[in-house]
């Protein structure tokens, strides 16, 4: 999968997306809003199980008590936790639809730096121009169509030459 400025360009096809409201970034930071440029490998993908099917074989289910961890002094720093935990961390089962499907990228991770930033998925959009928070974000049909096509370690491509 590679970002171009026609589109994600995967298997033929060219698919609208979203950045984050940061850019792409040469420089990622926690909290920048910024997607990395880089090679990122897909390490992961989650799904809302109380929603829809496995969208893959090797999909995990989230629900309710499962949290990514942005809390960067901490050793679970860039990886899933789960309730109680008492650092900073976003709620993976969300009220909208944004992760009902995640594929989680190798940014920063598993020997995550702390400050380098965290999180960066591939998931579902907001809507056309609407940005993410640093993730890359695509039209719900679209990942439905790119997740059974994809395996563990396929790349996500985001070029120098789309940064700001």
């Amino acid at each position: 999968m590679v970002l171009s400025p026609s589109g994600l360009r995967f298997w033929g096809a060219r698919l609208p997306f979203t950045v984050g409201r940061g850019g792409v970034v040469r420089d990622k930071r926690e909290g920048d809003g910024g997607t990395p440029v880089g090679v990122h490998r897909i390490v992961g993908c989650l799904y809302r199980a109380d929603r829809l099917a496995a969208p893959c074989d090797w999909a995990v289910p989230i629900g309710p008590g499962d949290l990514w961890s942005d809390e960067d002094g901490d050793a679970d720093y860039n990886h899933i936790v789960r309730r109680p935990y008492g650092g900073s961390a976003e709620r993976l089962a969300r009220g909208d639809r944004l992760y009902d499907i995640v594929l989680v990228t190798d940014w920063n991770w598993p020997d995550a730096v702390p400050g380098r930033g965290s999180a960066i998925f591939v998931h579902q959009w907001r809507g056309p121009g609407r940005p993410t928070e640093g993730c890359v974000g695509v039209h719900p049909a679209h990942l439905r169509w790119i997740v059974p096509r994809i395996s563990y370690a396929t790349r996500l491509i985001v070029p120098p030459a789309l940064a700001r």
